[in-house]
């Protein structure tokens, strides 16, 4: 008898283990899937606004009952925009935390360092919206909801040369990954398009503030588009700054712009930007318009792409998991098989080793809003290059 009730103990403790049956009081074990963005430091808005959808989401699935019951713990942490510091966060996710699945709502540089530690450990990381090609290239258990950036810098050349008619283009971008890649993309597909680049310069970040002299070597240069690579603060500066020299080209940007600070910070200036980006506010989705609407009153500011792509990949994620299970290898299977994912950021047709194959979205700035222009979905330019 003494045996039997060892046994059936033994047996308790492994389904426990396993999230098979109840803890204590009867209460079923939470899911646990890690989160982390730089929720301080110079892209704190950013963070937060990955934070906060993320917490909207796993707050409506939660509401909703859950997984099949279980509750979803979201572990957060902030890198900080700081590589060494999300070196640690990935491996308290995976050592302390014990998460089945991570959600980097970070920048290129904390996601790439990463994403092998998470493809080492077998750990499914969905990006929300970081662009390196390293974020996917580390592991097949790393996904990236948002675009690579050699294709959103196709998009934009897409955007300045066959919509635009442009002949003679400029490049302003960041020297960092994230500008490395879009500058890369933007210069190949423009000049297979015939354009010529009269002008590629690269400014540091972070730190740069004065770019009136990179502006009046453009402006002398006289191109028909400025194709201008940077976050909300130095996106708003260019553009600020650009105004004020005469220089009234047609400026494009990214979706690094793409956020409610951007139109604070330049102001009068931004009317007319045009950026690619993948939110598209205009979207007659019921869904993407329940998530506008709910972002605004949960935290009284307009949702933006970093938010939404957040969301996204949250979403991704769990969606995973509901069909497969919680095992690690059972959800990288189901998202990587996974299409025509109803994103907030898409739609996504598919994943092409982890790479999204989704529309990317152009919008423009009117009257301190952003609202729809067009829509790139030439399979050349969206399909990622492998």
């Amino acid at each position: 008898m003494k045996r039997c009730m060892h046994w059936s103990g033994a047996v308790l403790v492994v389904l426990a283990a396993m999230g098979l049956v109840a803890g204590p009081a009867g209460a079923a074990e939470t899911i646990k899937i890690g989160f982390f963005a730089p929720i301080t430091g110079p892209a704190a808005a950013d963070g937060a606004s990955a934070k906060h959808a993320v917490e909207l989401a796993a707050k409506e699935i939660n509401d909703a009952g859950g997984i099949k019951g279980r509750k979803i713990e979201l572990v957060t942490y902030d890198d900080r925009l700081n590589p060494q510091e999300a070196v640690a966060v990935a491996n308290k996710l995976i050592e302390k935390d014990q998460v089945v699945g991570v959600v980097s709502g970070s920048y290129s540089g904390p996601t790439r360092v990463t994403a092998p530690i998470f493809a080492k450990a077998g750990i499914p990381m969905v990006a929300g919206y970081a662009v390196h090609p390293d974020v996917t290239k580390a592991g097949e258990s790393n996904f990236r909801n948002g675009l690579l950036g050699v294709v959103e810098g196709a998009a934009a050349a897409e955007l300045a040369v066959r919509t635009l008619k442009a002949k003679r283009i400029a490049i302003l971008s960041m020297d960092n990954d994230y500008g490395r890649e879009l500058g890369s993309g933007f210069k190949q597909r423009a000049e297979k398009l015939g354009a010529s680049i009269v002008s590629y310069q690269s400014y540091k970040f972070p730190g740069e503030r004065e770019f009136r002299p990179f502006l009046t070597r453009i402006k002398q240069d006289n191109p028909d588009v400025l194709f201008a690579c940077g976050y909300y603060n130095e996106g708003a500066l260019i553009t600020r700054q650009a105004r004020e020299l005469g220089l009234n080209v047609q400026i494009v940007g990214t979706e690094g712009m793409d956020s409610p600070k951007f139109l604070e910070l330049a102001g009068p200036a931004v009317e007319g930007v045009i950026i690619v980006t993948t939110l598209n506010r205009d979207d007659p989705r019921p869904h993407v318009q329940a998530f506008l609407k709910n972002y605004r009153q949960a935290y009284g500011i307009d949702a933006d792409m970093v938010g939404a792509s957040s969301y996204d990949a949250f979403k991704l994620l769990v969606g995973a998991i509901q069909k497969a299970g919680t095992d690690p290898k059972a959800i990288i299977k189901a998202l990587a098989e996974g299409q025509n994912y109803d994103t907030l950021t898409g739609p996504i047709r598919r994943f092409v080793k982890g790479e999204p194959v989704k529309p990317v979205q152009v919008q423009v700035a009117r009257e301190g809003k952003f609202r729809q222009h067009s829509v790139i979905e030439n399979p050349e330019v969206i399909t990622p290059p492998q």
